[in-house]
């Protein structure tokens, strides 16, 4: 993949990884459609096991055609192969020119997003979420007037669901439960975001 990837290339769609869906992982990436990404989190593992890990999935989002960023430094993503590098803003200064995506909560974090080259920003929390229960939320307006002053392409995070995305038409979204656990109850494929 070229360090930085043409507009068109980069996913809409993204399962982000944690420790409560990692034993339903491989059955999620599998259902996930080709060109969607993951976002490797994985927090819970000592060091030498998350980048084990890391390298384990990535034979599979390779053979699927699926995008694998490592949530870290520039620096460690680049040690694993990922195809890019997922945080802060002010964690992904330096670094290797690779795909960025930067987590956003306010304007002001959009403003360091676009100081860090980011290439996409995840805008969030959309809705509640199981990761930060009863933490404020920016609901469907707020994160579209976030998303109107983003210099690069935003995805919405924090409780997304298929049918949430409907509600965000015309752009990305991302999650942990609503991708994962979906396809683990139901069997089906999330599909593309355009058409959810």
């Amino acid at each position: 993949m070229p360090p930085r990837q043409s507009l068109r290339s980069i996913p809409q769609l993204w399962l982000v990884s944690d420790l409560r869906t990692d034993p339903g992982l491989e059955p999620a990436l599998r259902r996930l459609p080709r060109g969607a990404g993951l976002v490797f989190r994985h927090y819970h593992l000592p060091p030498a096991e998350r980048a084990a890990r890391f390298r384990q999935l990535a034979r599979l989002c390779r053979h699927r055609g699926l995008v694998m960023v490592w949530a870290g430094t520039p620096a460690a993503a680049r040690q694993v192969g990922a195809d890019g590098v997922y945080g802060a803003a002010g964690q992904l200064t330096r670094g290797a020119a690779m795909l960025r995506l930067v987590t956003v909560h306010s304007l002001a974090e959009l403003g360091a997003a676009r100081r860090t080259r980011a290439d996409l920003v995840l805008i969030s929390p959309v809705f509640p979420t199981r990761t930060h229960p009863g933490a404020p939320t920016l609901g469907p307006l707020r994160w579209l007037t976030l998303a109107r002053h983003s210099p690069v392409r935003p995805i919405a995070l924090g409780g997304m669901t298929a049918a949430r995305a409907r509600r965000l038409p015309g752009h990305g979204w991302a999650a942990i439960d609503g991708l994962a656990d979906r396809s683990r109850r139901t069997g089906k494929s999330p599909g593309n975001p355009k058409d959810s």
